[in-house]
């Protein structure tokens, strides 16, 4: 248990600095792994209000709203007012975020490709249940004791 728990973290740090070298290296350089994160999580097919950003990404909403707020200025999101109700605002990509998601998309598609590569359909499954267990003990943080003593 100690070895995947090392083995988890390590992999956990070295996408992060992939991913923080590649964005330096790249015509994206002015946004960080946490705002491409943003981007990604707003994605191209979909608007999310910030509320529902905040809850993806497990931030505040005031993080959401200054991270926004970079990567609208940065021209990578764009504000998108309701119609109807122009207190309803919903996020979207400009063109250069929609460049942006689909670099990140590559990444982690030809990671998770080469990741799976020597599995069978069997041992994928058992990876996927192994992930989606670690996801619902992330999401639902019952082993943080928040009793005052």
């Amino acid at each position: 248990m100690q070895r995947i728990n090392q083995l988890l973290t390590i992999v956990y740090t070295d996408i992060l600095r992939v991913e923080e070298r590649e964005l330096k290296k790249s015509d994206f350089k002015d946004i960080s792994v946490k705002e491409m994160h943003a981007i990604d999580a707003i994605t191209m097919y979909e608007h999310k209000t910030s509320s529902k950003l905040a809850k993806e990404l497990m931030i505040t909403p005031g993080s959401v709203t200054t991270m926004v707020g970079n990567l609208v200025r940065k021209g990578y999101v764009v504000r998108i007012y309701g119609e109807d109700d122009h207190r309803i605002v919903r996020l979207g990509l400009t063109r250069k975020g929609r460049l942006v998601y689909r670099a990140h998309d590559l990444f982690h598609r030809r990671m998770v490709a080469k990741f799976i590569e020597s599995f069978n359909q069997s041992q994928v499954e058992i990876i996927e249940h192994a992930l989606l267990n670690l996801r619902a003990f992330l999401e639902f943080p019952a082993h943080i004791d928040n009793t005052k003593e």
